[in-house]
């Protein structure tokens, strides 16, 4: 029996206005994407236009130009192996293939200006350009990159050969893996969107409270109170 028929109506009507909104964020009614996808897409650009550090890693690199390097590279199968050796000889280095494995030797220097160059036109979605140098997917080339210097890196450790193998592993995480997981994202500043992140991040904290105290209302309505 509801013992505060006011306040039952109240957490009701308040909570059929959450599953209204609810029902309305999972429509397409933001550019053909709903609600989570609009605002996922919106803070994946703001990251992006943040996440810009080539010139950064052409600097850490540039000490490195003609430093000569000897390594074996684990690839994982005979395809890639083929294909990344393909990459290695577009930097002039030597290169020899037994199965999976490929063995590299050259400018290290030259080697990660490479990779600066293709990770650079892929961050600004420039995929063509590194596609058309390869002969195939712009994705697996940066793929390719980041498994072939990943094994560089500890091979260049097993040499103790510790600053480059730093330069290496710098060089994944700020060029590859930023321009391999925001291919295809136009980056935004802040800024130029700053109305739009402060609605949804006050919207947020509205929306959970919206539905925390129609619960409570709900309940306080049939009478139920917590007690200490």
């Amino acid at each position: 029996m509801i013992a505060k028929k006011g306040t039952f109506v109240l957490g009701s009507g308040m909570l059929i206005g959450f599953l209204v909104v609810l029902v309305a964020i999972f429509m397409p009614f933001f550019d053909g994407k709903n609600g989570l996808e609009y605002l996922d897409a919106l803070y994946n650009s703001i990251a992006k236009g943040s996440a810009n550090f080539m010139e950064k890693v052409r600097h850490e690199i540039e000490p490195l130009s003609g430093k000569q390097i000897d390594v074996t590279l684990s690839m994982g199968s005979d395809t890639l192996a083929k294909q990344a050796a393909g990459m290695f000889r577009k930097t002039g280095g030597l290169v020899k293939i037994s199965g999976s494995q490929v063995n590299v030797g050259g400018d290290l220097g030259k080697i990660l200006a490479a990779v600066v160059e293709d990770s650079e036109n892929m961050f600004f979605n420039r995929g063509d350009a590194v596609s058309s140098r390869y002969g195939f997917d712009q994705r697996q080339v940066l793929y390719n990159w980041w498994t072939a210097l990943k094994s560089m890196e500890k091979a260049l450790n097993a040499q103790k050969a510790f600053k480059p193998a730093k330069a290496v592993a710098f060089t994944v995480k700020k060029a590859v893996e930023p321009a391999f997981n925001f291919y295809g994202i136009e980056p935004q500043n802040i800024k130029d969107r700053i109305g739009v992140v402060l609605f949804s991040l006050v919207f947020y904290v509205a929306y959970t409270l919206w539905y925390g105290f129609a619960v409570m209302y709900m309940f306080e309505g049939w009478g139920m109170q917590l007690e200490h």
